[in-house]
């Protein structure tokens, strides 16, 4: 430990810190730009400023100065005002006086630093300097006569999202930040418009709609992918405006996936706003008792041979309402791996991503198999890139489809029957994942949704073992998940077997299911519903609703109060920032009363009831924000690999579910890099 001086107060602050992170620490606020605590350090910006004794007499930068044993820090004094006033006037020489039409109005650092350091005029008589806007695709929106030059967005690009879209070109007045005209190919390209303390950089698809006092910010869980990031959703008037990230350092930091923050117009489109029933081939709106005693009178005709699917965005209270629904009937049949994925959601530490997000850090040695983690799990992937890039993980071996994850990664294979030598210990790569001190495996839904996908996570737990990645204090078998019900489904008994949903589709087929219950899935083999009556309850008129006999529209995530269950086991609750379109509810809500109807009334009659319900039947679910734990079990049995290769099941990372496939923003996204790919294949060529 180092002691310093702080404006004549002692502190102790640890070896290696910079002035500016020792008097963060001691509370002391410094005025900064273009510093960030996640991005390395510039020393563009100058606004900094303090005096240290002995030292020089000028002031100096502190977001890029060391401490030091007895230094003597002054961070405010009549030399140290004026001297932060001239850096922002010359910061000011440029900068256009537009902040009545600036979408950063109100939430800007710039504006803030000058309300204590600006002048009420400029002595500068000559021209400002005007900068054309530039090219960043079709959710960066440009302005760049108001950048200040901090580097945040080139920073950004090149150390968290791992592209060298953005640079910096030119010298002295005629620097300019560029991407030569090209899309940001990056999942976290939104990320720079945080960063931004500007408003050079502000988002594209919600420009010109709202001031940021005029939002109702409500917090929720994103539930795009499986990762739970925490986000702010802001509303104006019953709609959502934006979507932000929330700080949570052991799940997302700072950072959230484009889909997350930009797909949120997906849901104001394609909505489903009243309950519909099939007559004479068409579907035609009716009123809510109507459809309900239809689907109360079909069940009861049926009784165990009803079956439900599940999507994969559905809150865990929704999951929980539908089993106990089913097993009033008599009936197990349910599942929410529509994909088709194979593993035992009898063993949790078969399925949860055992390291955990904050502790991927710690990991020397990984391999990855049928999986990409950029698109799957952006956020976790920039962990991993910042744990490659600062030197602990030295080693990254992959099993399946190639791609570029941002960081160097040695493609052993694309066939499972490599993971057989490595289980055996016959492979040199084997060697360097046992050697390791904190060796880890993620295994993705690529590898598992296959007919062989239980002997390939059979494979993946037996690698786990035999190279030490399970010892104490260190679980380094990890499962990740793609979707924001999969893991809530396994903890409460939704998931069931080891084959996924294919026995049920087979069911259906062969015409042992009467009544089918499809809870907003749309990505399943939808010809096995021809033999069925099917009720969907979803809030998007896709494949499903369009094949259904009866529609019961429910709420979107912005639009309820839920529990989702991270791939980590991290329980999280989300916040309705809006009401549902129309006569839309809850699913929960619908789903009691469906019950009802059926004469089968649950024993709870709201959430809170519903919620104490759940975790009477399953403790583990009472506890929030702490990752669930698991006692190490061996996974499954060997079986027979089949000879093909590992493919990539997903084509198109912006439009994987209901809300994104009706985004014109991630339609735009979705053109954009296409030809951003298609330029490059053309190059290449």
């Amino acid at each position: 430990m180092v002691k310093v001086l702080i404006d004549g107060r002692e502190h102790e602050c640890e070896e290696g810190m910079t002035v500016l992170q020792a008097c963060e620490q001691a509370g002391v606020e410094i005025p900064r730009f273009c510093y960030h605590d996640r991005l390395s350090i510039a020393g563009n910006c100058r606004m900094c400023l303090v005096k240290i004794s002995p030292g020089p007499p000028k002031p100096q930068a502190s977001c890029a100065l060391p401490i030091g044993e007895g230094m003597k820090i002054t961070t405010d004094s009549p030399s140290l005002r004026s001297a932060r006033k001239g850096v922002m006037e010359f910061l000011l020489i440029n900068h256009p006086l537009d902040c009545p039409i600036c979408d950063q109005g109100g939430e800007c650092d710039l504006q803030d630093q000058a309300l204590a350091y600006g002048f009420d005029r400029s002595r500068f008589a000559e021209n400002k300097r005007a900068t054309g806007e530039k090219f960043m695709g079709p959710l960066v929106k440009t302005v760049m006569t108001r950048c200040i030059h901090c580097t945040r967005c080139v920073r950004f690009a090149n150390e968290v999202a791992g592209v060298d879209t953005i640079g910096m070109l030119g010298r002295g007045e005629d620097v300019e930040i560029t991407t030569l005209e090209q899309t940001l190919d990056s999942e976290l390209s939104g990320n720079v418009i945080d960063l931004c303390p500007v408003g050079a950089l502000t988002a594209k698809p919600s420009a010109f709609r709202a001031r940021s006092w005029e939002v109702e910010k409500t917090d929720s869980i994103d539930v795009m992918d499986a990762i739970g990031s925490n986000i702010r959703i802001d509303s104006k008037q019953g709609r959502v405006l934006r979507i932000l990230p929330r700080l949570h350092e052991e799940v997302n930091e700072e950072w959230i996936s484009d889909k997350a923050r930009f797909s949120c117009d997906g849901l104001t489109r394609q909505r489903l706003d009243q309950p519909y029933i099939r007559k004479e081939g068409k579907l035609v709106p009716v009123p809510w008792q109507e459809a309900l005693t239809l689907v109360a009178t079909k069940t009861k005709q049926a009784r165990a041979r009803c079956a439900a699917i599940a999507g994969n965005q559905c809150d865990v209270e929704s999951l929980y309402a539908l089993k106990k629904l089913l097993e009033g009937q008599g009936s197990q049949m349910f599942d929410a791996r529509q994909g088709g994925a194979q593993f035992d959601p009898a063993l949790r530490n078969g399925y949860l991503f055992n390291t955990t997000f904050a502790r991927v850090a710690e990991s020397d040695a990984l391999l990855i198999v049928g999986a990409n983690p950029r698109e799957d799990a952006p956020t976790l992937n920039a962990r991993l890139r910042q744990a490659w890039l600062h030197g602990s993980l030295k080693h990254v071996f992959g099993i399946g489809a190639s791609c570029d994850l941002t960081y160097p990664c040695i493609w052993l294979d694309d066939k499972p029957q490599r993971l057989v030598k490595l289980a055996g210990g016959k492979d040199g790569v084997f060697e360097t994942l046992s050697q390791a001190k904190r060796p880890m495996l993620i295994v993705g839904y690529d590898a598992l949704e296959r007919n062989d996908g239980k002997e390939i996570w059979h494979l993946c737990g037996v690698i786990a073992e035999k190279a030490s990645m399970v010892q104490e204090g260190w679980n380094g078998f990890n499962m990740l998940h793609r979707n924001a019900s999969s893991v809530g489904a396994c903890e409460i008994g939704f998931n069931r077997g080891l084959e996924g949903i294919q026995p049920l589709l087979v069911a259906m087929v062969q015409g042992d299911v009467d009544v089918a219950f499809v809870m907003e899935a749309d990505d399943f083999d939808l010809e096995s519903l021809k033999r069925c009556f099917t009720v969907y309850i979803g809030h998007h008129g896709e494949r499903t609703a369009a094949q259904a006999d009866v529609i019961l529209p429910s709420a979107a995530y912005t639009e309820k109060d839920g529990t989702w269950i991270n791939t980590e086991g991290r329980v999280q609750q989300g916040f309705a920032a809006v009401s549902p379109p129309g006569a839309a509810q809850a699913a929960w809500r619908i789903l009691r009363a469906l019950a009802e109807e059926l004469g089968e009334p649950p024993a709870w009659n709201d959430l809170q009831g519903l919620r104490t319900s759940l975790v009477q039947e399953h403790p583990d679910l009472g506890t929030l924000d702490r990752p669930l734990s698991a006692a190490w079990q061996s996974l499954g049995k060997a079986g027979v690999l089949r000879e093909d290769a590992i493919v990539a099941k997903r084509d198109n990372y912006y439009m994987t579910c209901p809300i994104s496939r009706a985004s014109e923003t991630m339609s735009a996204c979705t053109r954009a890099r296409r030809a951003l790919r298609s330029s490059a294949m053309t190059h290449a060529a």
